[in-house]
């Protein structure tokens, strides 16, 4: 390992994604050695002082996103992303808008798919902004474009393949996206509550758009042992997914 690589540490009841350094890693069952990170590999196991084992791995994109990105007040979970390309059926070429760009969440999970296209995403929030580039940073990933830009007074790129928003009036930005989007090109908006996807619905309809669809995506792990069963506990809705792609 060498200084600034990031790293998993598993175990089945306790993780940690960190970049290496030269300062050694606490965590709540002890402290773990920098000169034992430093000289392990991935897949390699380590101790901590107190004797709990870890594995050492490399981590994923949704290690990242769920262990050391900073969080905003709202992100779109990786669950509501993976609809979006499901839904769209967006290619690892493509060229996505992506309206508020909060944590980065979202144009980070894209753009590890979209490996030879490009993510351009809009943020006008001074803190989320700093936030959002320092988690693009920090994903090590080179095709998204943070822009310190207002979306709602228009879209500077054309012929987009997929616009998706995520901003408390997305209503507005619907004709802007219209013009945006290629011909075939997918919209998809993320509303918290029924009263948004309404006003997004209406603006739509009035476009060159397919009929709108709109989504809830509810995922429910099950618990198999002496007794197979659904958790009781786990965040299951989110939000609104409302997709449309323009015809005309």
């Amino acid at each position: 390992m060498q200084t600034g690589d990031f790293i998993l540490l598993f175990s089945e009841d306790e993780s940690y994604v960190i970049e290496v350094r030269e300062n050694d890693f606490h965590t709540k069952s002890g402290i773990l050695s920098s000169k034992k990170i430093l000289k392990s590999k991935f897949g390699d196991k380590i101790k901590t002082h107190l004797g709990k084992e870890f594995v050492i791995l490399k981590p994923s994109l949704n290690d990242f996103l769920e262990r050391i990105a900073e969080r905003g007040p709202q992100i779109i979970m990786t669950k509501d992303a993976s609809l979006i390309l499901s839904k769209t059926g967006i290619s690892p070429e493509s060229l996505v808008v992506d309206g508020g760009a909060g944590s980065a969440y979202l144009s980070i999970f894209l753009a590890n798919y979209i490996n030879s296209g490009r993510v351009v995403t809009y943020e006008t929030d001074k803190r989320w902004f700093r936030v959002a580039k320092r988690n693009i940073k920090n994903s090590g990933l080179k095709n998204i474009f943070l822009k310190k830009k207002d979306i709602t007074k228009g879209i500077s790129e054309k012929n987009v393949d997929l616009v998706t928003l995520d901003l408390q009036d997305s209503y507005i930005v619907v004709a802007k996206a219209h013009r945006a989007l290629k011909v075939g090109g997918w919209l998809a908006v993320y509303s918290p509550h029924v009263e948004q996807v309404i006003q997004v619905t209406k603006e739509i309809k009035k476009k060159g758009f397919s009929e709108p669809k709109t989504f809830e995506n509810i995922v429910r792990e099950w618990k198999v042992d002496r007794t197979t069963h659904p958790k009781t506990i786990g965040l299951m809705h989110t939000g609104f997914l409302t997709f449309a792609r323009k015809v005309r």
